[in-house]
């Protein structure tokens, strides 16, 4: 992977291997946001000439390192950005009204949500001509229907184990070891997000992880509580920090978090389980209300290009959906297993759909019971 480690070794000093959830629930969006009336609104209208700009609402280290900078030098389109910590916060901050933002990045489920809320503008495809390279899996999407399209993917990732090689027993290809097993007592660390819990566990159960019924959401939350003795930690998404530090040797991650910690340690390793596991995608929208939709337009087709794109993978080493820029990188990261697993736990793996915010809360109220107990 030697092809990929100047992206890496860049991403690990500008971030210090936090994800792209990670550093803003450490350090508080007010710490690295930007104020949009300090920024001043900028210019309107249809033009893309000097002076024109547009706010980008995002996660933190989402972009490729000169993205921004090439699309200005193009389009003579400033990008102010801003960032989010978690889609609870960007959807709490447009539903009280949009205070200036034109192109937000939520992930699947909350592009269900928004557009049941109203929040999201209607993306007019003949000025992303771009789009004809996402790959044809990612180009229809059920949490974005029925048309007209408010989104159009930005990168994918799963949901699996990440492992220290040299401290398990073979490969830990089951929900299993993370909760249900003593074998690693006091080695695990689970993610803090309650509704990744119980569908996982809700997976391992042999359910699937949409449409949890109260009776499966119980049996979880009392395997989790008979399970809690054995587990370090419920991370807030920096479990790819402790399993490179050797705080734990078992993790539940993403498969881009646990990517970038193999390019620096061959002993890490990731497997998405038998059962199968959560299916998530980032997205591009227009929220409701953006002062700015031509240029914001301009912004997502830029970011669709196939160069553009490379250079985006190349320091956030996620899977992309953009087939075309996928075919620009080497093979070290095409033919990654880590970055794009297969077999029997991928094929068993599930896009999650919003299922209301009673749900939602449910969840949270089990997991606390958990962490309580």
């Amino acid at each position: 992977m030697a092809e990929l480690e100047g992206a890496a070794h860049w991403k690990g000093l500008s971030q210090s291997r936090l994800s792209r959830r990670g550093l803003l629930a450490s350090l508080g969006v007010a710490a690295v946001g930007f104020t949009l009336q300090a920024c001043g609104q900028g210019s309107g209208g249809k033009g893309g000439g000097a002076g024109d700009k547009i706010n980008f609402y995002t996660w933190d280290t989402y972009i490729g390192e000169t993205t921004l900078a090439d699309f200005e030098a193009a389009n003579g389109i400033k990008v102010q950005t801003s960032y989010f910590a978690t889609n609870d916060e960007l959807f709490a901050k447009l539903k009280a009204g949009n205070p200036g933002y034109d192109v937000i990045v939520p992930s699947n489920e909350f592009v269900t949500r928004m557009r049941l809320a109203d929040m999201l503008e209607p993306l007019d495809m003949a000025k992303l001509p771009n789009f004809k390279n996402i790959a044809p899996e990612f180009k229809e999407a059920d949490y974005d229907a029925p048309p007209p399209r408010h989104s159009v993917p930005y990168t994918w990732l799963v949901i699996g184990i990440g492992y220290r090689k040299s401290r398990v027993n073979g490969t830990p290809d089951s929900w299993k070891w993370l909760f249900d097993s003593d074998l690693y007592k006091g080695r695990i660390a689970l993610t803090s997000e309650a509704a990744d819990l119980i569908r996982l566990g809700a997976k391992y159960l042999g359910k699937s992880l949409n449409n949890v019924d109260a009776d499966t959401a119980k049996a979880v939350e009392d395997m989790l509580i008979r399970q809690k003795p054995n587990i370090k930690a419920f991370h807030e998404d920096n479990g790819q920090d402790m399993l490179l530090a050797g705080d734990v040797d078992l993790v539940l991650e993403t498969n881009g978090d646990i990517a970038q910690i193999a390019v620096e340690d061959p002993d890490i390793g990731f497997v998405v389980p038998k059962e199968g596991s959560l299916l998530n995608a980032d997205t591009l929208c227009i929220p409701k209300g953006a002062p700015r939709p031509e240029q914001a337009h301009k912004f997502i087709n830029f970011l669709l290009d196939a160069e553009a794109g490379k250079h985006i993978i190349e320091t956030i080493l996620y899977p992309t959906p953009n087939a075309a820029a996928k075919l620009l990188m080497p093979e070290s990261y095409r033919a990654n297993p880590i970055i794009f697993p297969g077999g029997q736990g991928m094929d068993a793996s599930e896009w999650g759909k919003f299922e209301g915010p009673e749900q939602a809360r449910a969840f949270e109220e089990a997991i606390t019971r958990v962490r309580a107990a």
